[in-house]
Parts: structure tokens; C-alpha cells; sequence
């Protein structure tokens, strides 16, 4: 059993956005012309073995690139492997705080996923608490991206030691910080470690290139802080998996890293 933490169906509006004109140079990839059926996800998701993806809505300033509700229609669509994580404007924090009531309460979403480097401020912002707090309420995870910005945009934000001060202000609420946070990742084993609900994902990264601190801390007392995930569909979950034997990883720690963490994390 597998489980990616980490992805995305993308619509047009996200796919062909120019934010990633630079993700496609570095992947050597064009831009559909269409719409993706959910089927073309599901497939993927059957090539690479993964029984269920946790697939998120994207907001950034003034421009909705994937809605809850596009989520929520996908989710239909393939509801025993796909599972939804809403998003929201955090420059009009009541209206989030409203719109993550419904994603939850409504949709059945799993967890909440904001992009500081979108938003060109850090997770400390005042305007993430009001979300960190219903979040809490509503026992759900927060997801954030740490680390390097593909993307045109400032690094800077994704800082993990952002990150210390929000899980001291909120202790109960878990975090789950994608992107393994390079070139930061002794900082994001840092807070994982020092925090008892902040967790890693290692999406945006193939196996063959997960930080060789990070292969050692899953290998050891981050065990269970560490799930898998991949940015589908910047990169797909075979090539993702394709060097996972190279980690040398024990039978328990490799269920721990592929299903256990991410499904004690989001309740699944």
C-alpha cells in the first residue's frame, strides 16, 4: 500500500499557467492543450503503484488555478484513490476561514494546503493564524511547500524554521512540509524533530536525490516523521520510486516512509 502525499490533477488554468514556464524547461515538458481526464491520473497512479494520492486546489493572488470545488469533482470521480485538500486566499482570512468549514465539513477534504512563496510571505504572516487555528478545530493537517521555489519566486518564505515558531504557537496542529526543504533540509530535521506533529514529504524529489541527511534520518529516529509524495504531475510516482531499493530502508521503515505516516497523519 502507498500513499502520496503530495499531488495534484491539474486543470488547464493550472497546467498552462506561466508561473511554471520554468518547471517545463527544467522537465522538458509542454503544457496540455486540453483538458487531463481523471483517468490519465488514476493510471499513473496504477503505473507507479499507488493505492491513494492526496490531490490539492491552488490559490494564488487574484487568480484561482485549481477550486476546491474542481477538487471535490475529481474526488468524485475516483473517490477510493483520490482524496481531497482544499486551499483558500489567506488575504481575506474570514472567507478562508469559512471556505475551510465547507472544504471539511462539505467535501470531506483530508487537510488544507497554502503555498507561502504564492503569497511572498512567510508562514509566520498573521494572516496564516486564523487558518492554523480552524485547522486545529477541525483536526485536520495544514500542508505547506518548504525549501527551493521551481517557480520564479523568492525561496526565502519556505524556510523551515518558519515553521519552529508556528508549531510553539499552535503545538496541536499537524504540519506537513513538502518539498523536503532543500537546500534547508538540516532545517527541516531540525523542526521535525523538535516538534512532535511536524512532519516531511519528500515530494518534487526522485528517490535517487532525496538529501543523503534525509535518507539517514528516515533511516533512524525520523522513521515516522517522513512520508512520501511526488508533485504530480511534475513528476510521476514511477520515477519517483525508481531508486527506493538504493535507500537500503528495512521492511518497517519502508511502510512507514510509502503508507503508515501519511495515513496516521491524515486519518485515512
Amino acid at each position: 500500500m502507498t500513499i502520496d502525499a503530495w499531488a495534484q490533477h491539474p486543470t488547464l488554468r493550472h497546467a498552462t499557467d506561466p508561473i511554471f514556464d520554468s518547471l517545463r524547461r527544467w522537465t522538458r515538458s509542454e503544457a496540455p492543450t486540453e483538458e487531463l481526464p481523471v483517468s490519465l491520473t488514476v493510471g499513473v497512479m496504477d503505473q507507479g503503484g499507488v493505492d491513494q494520492a492526496l490531490i490539492s486546489a491552488w490559490y494564488k493572488p487574484n487568480v484561482t488555478m485549481i477550486s476546491n470545488d474542481d477538487v471535490a469533482s475529481f474526488v468524485e470521480q475516483a473517490p477510493d484513490r483520490l482524496v481531497g485538500v482544499g486551499s483558500v486566499d489567506i488575504t481575506k482570512p474570514m472567507d478562508a476561514v469559512r471556505e475551510i468549514r465547507r472544504c471539511v465539513d462539505e467535501l470531506g477534504f483530508a487537510a488544507i494546503r497554502v503555498l507561502p512563496w504564492l503569497w511572498e510571505v512567510p508562514p509566520t504572516d498573521a494572516r496564516f493564524y486564523p487558518i492554523y487555528a480552524t485547522c486545529v478545530e477541525l483536526d485536520v493537517p495544514f500542508c505547506t511547500q518548504i525549501g527551493h521555489t521551481g517557480p520564479l519566486m523568492s525561496s526565502e518564505v519556505g524556510r523551515p524554521i518558519y515553521l519552529d515558531r508556528v508549531a510553539l504557537d499552535f503545538p496541536e496542529l499537524r504540519i506537513v512540509a513538502g518539498h523536503i526543504g532543500y537546500p534547508w533540509t538540516d532545517e527541516a530535521i531540525a523542526v521535525a524533530t523538535k516538534h512532535e506533529n511536524v512532519f516531511i514529504d519528500t515530494s518534487a524529489y526522485t528517490a535517487k536525490r532525496y538529501p543523503s541527511q534525509l535518507v539517514d534520518y528516515l533511516r533512524s529516529n525520523g522513521r515516522t516523521k517522513v512520508m512520501f509524495g511526488t508533485n504530480y504531475p511534475m513528476i510521476t510516482p514511477a520515477k519517483c520510486l525508481e531508486h527506493l531499493d538504493d535507500l537500503g530502508l528495512d521492511d518497517e521503515t519502508r511502510r512507514l516512509f510509502l503508507h503508515d505516516n501519511a495515513a496516521r497523519v491524515f486519518k485515512l
